[in-house]
């Protein structure tokens, strides 16, 4: 922005009118002293004149002869260059004035006194010595004069000089000092964060106006950032404290999860934890393939917000839903994503825990099949052996070998089913798929047509438990192969009003004649006693349209 009044050429032309001042001033006190360099010397001349002027007319009445030497001096001395000098325009005129009386008054008396008449000048000698004297009185005065001229004229400098100083100082106080010092404070307040410190001198139109205008620009520009900042800086924190009561929540719902044993019991408590801190109205957790959980009171007036825990998995990891009037995303996909490593890790652990079970299951199968399984084989062979040195007409001994060797059967065809059991592959699959893996190599060891019906709970069981489930299952369709002589065998799977999982085992065969105590073997016992370990129970009932039909309710996990 120009300038129009700069500090420095202010400055400047005040200290070149004070220098200007006092040179005048000096000036004019040295001219008129040198005017005054011969006025002495015009006074004693003027003053010498009255003693000439007695000095003729004693001359004139003694009739001396030095009349004629001494009229010749006092020409010279009333026509000295000092009185001369007299004559100037700048000279009073009442000075000239005299002067020139003289002049004039001498120019009369000189013809008479050089001719030896001397009476008129005796007679009026008086007369020329006062218009000396009134000559000598106006030089006086001219002398005073010129000497109150020098005094007035560095009187006047000085007051002049000193009123251009105090001005000046004034100036550069108010148009440099002042200005300079709200300066100061304003940066000292900015400094305190006080964008608004007091209004400063921006219509001074100088250096210091510039820069207050400068100033004032640059105070609103770092207000403006100041108040962008500490909003950028409010806005980073509360997302920071967003991020940490998210992660805080998060790790709270981790930590849950991974200290409960029983991670089903688990997810209801998380989903109600996030239930309370983000205020939902309800939230639900889906699992494939038909497991749900859902918490708090569902609103028909609100949409369902959906997540896939695994979008790359697609529905087939499960879903994640909610009902809320206002939740942060970034909050419920990192819950998504926590519970889907938890399911995932979960189904890792199952198959863990189903792998060493069947791997335990094999050694025990072949720990059997290497001893006990050839001990019976063993048997066989010396019975066989034994039955051909027995004589014929042994026919005690011929019916205990013939019980002996029913006894090893029934032994090798229990030992087969056990080993059957052992060797049984169950896949780590939901209940559902485990019955079919079950009941179809069943179906190629009867005419009896297997069904299975319902639907039962869409869940993963424990391998310990599921194992327990599809052997009972298993017995169950084996004791009504073998003994029922029946025509359909039908299993039937669902809930009952408890929401216990029910497992039926139906056939249309004989039935039995006591279902609490079936003849032959221990089956039931050992059914009994798996039903116990599932926290569940076994009815073994005989329905009145006929046949056998086997119960288990079992709670789910």
């Amino acid at each position: 922005m120009m300038m129009k009044r700069s500090v420095t050429s202010s400055l400047a032309r005040a200290l070149f009118a004070i220098a200007l001042l006092s040179v005048l001033s000096t000036g004019l006190a040295m001219l008129t002293l040198s005017a005054s360099l011969r006025d002495a010397e015009a006074v004693n001349i003027a003053g010498s004149l009255r003693m000439q002027s007695y000095r003729l007319a004693w001359d004139a009445s003694t009739g001396s002869a030095e009349l004629t030497k001494n009229i010749q001096i006092y020409h010279q001395s009333l026509d000295a260059p000092a009185l001369r000098a007299l004559d100037r325009r700048y000279v009073p005129s009442s000075v000239r004035e005299r002067y020139h009386e003289l002049l004039s008054s001498w120019q009369k008396l000189r013809p008479d006194l050089a001719a030896g008449n001397t009476l008129y000048y005796r007679q009026h000698v008086s007369q020329y010595v006062a218009q000396i004297d009134r000559f000598v009185l106006a030089l006086q005065h001219w002398a005073e004069l010129k000497m109150l001229l020098v005094a007035g004229t560095s009187v006047l400098g000085f007051i002049a000089i000193a009123a251009l100083v105090f001005w000046t100082l004034r100036s550069v106080r108010r148009q440099v000092v002042l200005p300079l010092n709200k300066l100061v404070r304003a940066s000292h307040e900015i400094e305190q964060a006080n964008f608004h410190p007091g209004p400063l001198d921006v219509g001074l139109e100088n250096e210091l106006g510039v820069l207050a205008r400068a100033f004032t620009r640059m105070s609103s520009e770092l207000e403006r950032h100041y108040h962008h900042l500490e909003d950028a800086v409010k806005e980073k924190t509360q997302d920071l404290r967003q991020a940490n009561r998210r992660l805080a929540l998060l790790y709270r719902c981790s930590e849950m999860l991974s200290s409960h044993i029983n991670s089903a019991q688990a997810y209801p408590q998380v989903l109600e934890r996030m239930l309370q801190h983000e205020a939902l109205h309800a939230i639900s957790l889906t699992a494939p393939p038909q497991w749900e959980v859902t918490v708090g009171e569902p609103d028909d007036q609100l949409p369902w917000q959906r997540l896939q825990l695994d979008p790359a998995a697609g529905a087939q990891a499960g879903e994640l839903r909610w009902q809320a009037t206002r939740s942060e995303p970034q909050l419920m996909q990192g819950f998504a994503t926590l519970l889907a490593r938890s399911l995932q890790l979960e189904r890792a652990q199952h198959k863990v825990q189903h792998l060493l079970l069947m791997e335990e299951r094999a050694t025990i199968a072949r720990e059997l099949h290497d001893s006990l399984a050839q001990s019976l084989a063993y048997l066989r062979i010396q019975l066989a052996r034994l039955k051909r040195v027995v004589s014929e007409d042994a026919a005690p001994a011929r019916a205990i070998v013939s019980e002996i060797d029913r006894a090893l059967s029934e032994a090798n065809r229990q030992l087969r089913e056990l080993l059957t059991t052992f060797r049984l592959s169950i896949e780590p699959a939901d209940l559902p798929t485990a019955l079919e893996q079950v009941i179809a190599p069943l179906r190629q060891q009867t005419r009896a047509a297997i069904l299975l019906q319902g639907q039962p709970a869409g869940q993963h069981l424990e391998a310990q438990k599921q194992v327990h489930v599809l052997q009972i299952v298993r017995e169950a369709l084996l004791n009504a192969i073998r003994h029922a002589e029946a025509t359909q065998i039908v299993v039937h799977c669902g809930l009952n009003a408890q929401g216990e999982n029910c497992i039926e085992i139906s056939d249309d065969g004989k039935g039995l004649a006591d279902p609490e105590s079936p003849p032959g073997h221990y089956g039931l016992m050992i059914m009994h006693e798996r039903a116990a370990s599932l926290n569940g129970r076994l009815v073994v009932s005989a329905p009145e349209t006929g046949g056998t039909r086997v119960s288990l309710f079992f709670p789910g996990n």
